[in-house]
């Protein structure tokens, strides 16, 4: 299984290493910023590093050729039509939050701002609609009283993150496909930056 991780920040490296613990082969790594510490984790690899022409969309000269899997880990651009099409499975993305409730770049503050006892995280099938795609995995874990976006999404989120990537990639690898249930529109949320 041939991999684009398209990333940045912590979460990029650790699903990086993560991903290096499975029979993938990263191909290539997609950052908005060369300075990024995901850039400089691929390049001591020795792993081919693109840098978008625009930080908010991936287009198709920019994912390698011969990808089987596009995989998304704390990336705020979209991938396009034509990249994902570049990609013999499509792509996958990582978003803290049980889709279709709070899709948008700020779920895990959602999740506290609204006082949700659960929450959880998908990975999800990249498509048209913002954190729309198809579910891919799903997982659930409580919120603990008092407990902030930050030490929700480190106490919790992130390591479901890796888990749920890992478990996803290794159907990938077992089956040449992708698992797939469709979001249901009707509980669909918005999670937008809060100011």
């Amino acid at each position: 299984m041939r991999i684009t991780l398209v990333g940045s920040r912590h979460f990029g490296v650790t699903t990086f290493d993560m991903l290096k613990t499975h029979k993938v082969e990263i191909i290539s790594v997609v950052v908005a910023d060369a300075e990024d510490r995901l850039a400089a984790a691929a390049k001591a690899a020795g792993i081919p590093v693109t840098v978008q022409a625009n930080p908010k969309l991936v287009v198709a000269s920019e994912i390698a050729d011969g990808t089987d899997l596009i995989i998304t880990a704390h990336s705020h651009a979209r991938i396009g039509k034509d990249a994902l099409a570049k990609s013999k499975l499509g792509g996958i993305g990582y978003h803290p939050s049980l889709l279709p409730r709070h899709r948008g770049i700020a779920a895990v503050e959602w999740t506290i701002k609204e006082g949700d006892p659960i929450a959880g995280g998908t990975v999800y099938h990249l498509a048209d609609v913002m954190d729309g795609g198809a579910i891919a995995a799903q997982e659930f874990c409580f919120v603990k009283k008092g407990e902030t976006a930050r030490e929700l999404w480190e106490r919790a989120l992130a390591p479901l993150g890796y888990k749920l990537l890992g478990e996803v990639v290794d159907y990938a690898i077992a089956n040449n496909s992708l698992p797939a249930t469709y979001q249901d529109e009707q509980f669909a949320t918005k999670a937008p930056k809060l100011s």
